[in-house]
């Protein structure tokens, strides 16, 4: 039942908001010439698997960093910034939920590397598909702001956040429901819509 109400709510989601999407392409292609429209990266899905993951481009072409993103960053740019604050330039993973690679809530799916510290009970969260959000990630939906204010953003996500997140994603698996689901998705939509 999940899998199927993904599969109509992506489909819908892409069909109403195509004139929005094509709004923040032309935005990227004005404001940060130079780069593709999309931001393709390879993150862990359903049961370990790696798929592409599909999001509007947020950062500056050919930047070096690491796959933590603190609010302030100079490879962010100004337009980026907004993209990501108001979590527009997740849109693109409407997509990713479509195909069948991601959910609309689920864990979000991380970067190679991260998959591999889960152990034990905690990789069950590898049966579920990852999710554009959920309950870990409305409660670090101000992450990138947490991570400015600490003196070491690797660090504090790797010992602090990651483990907590592990916490409530294992939560999530034991405990989610499609009606929990669709209050999920209505508190990230009016969480989005306003200003944390």
């Amino acid at each position: 039942m999940k899998f199927l109400f993904d599969r109509l709510a992506s489909l819908l989601g892409l069909i109403f908001l195509w004139p929005l999407f094509i709004v923040i392409a032309i935005s990227i292609r004005i404001k940060m010439p130079g780069g593709p429209v999309i931001f393709k990266q390879k993150r862990i899905g359903k049961d370990g698997h790696l798929f592409t993951m599909y999001k509007f481009r947020s950062m500056t072409v050919g930047h070096a960093g690491s796959s933590v993103s603190v609010a302030g960053e100079s490879r962010i740019t100004p337009l980026g910034a907004k993209l990501r604050k108001y979590k527009l330039d997740e849109l693109p993973e409407l997509w990713n939920v479509f195909i069948g690679d991601m959910s609309l809530v689920g864990p979000r799916p991380d970067v190679p590397g991260y998959a591999d510290k889960l152990s034990g009970e905690d990789r069950l969260i590898l049966k579920l598909r990852p999710g554009i959000t959920g309950p870990a990630s409305l409660k670090y939906a101000n992450e990138e702001e947490i991570l400015a204010k600490v003196d070491n953003p690797v660090k504090y996500n790797d010992e602090v956040i990651f483990p907590d997140k592990v916490k409530i994603n294992l939560g999530y698996y034991y405990h989610h429901s499609l009606a929990g689901d669709i209050k999920l998705i209505f508190r990230t939509v009016f969480r989005s819509s306003g200003n944390k």
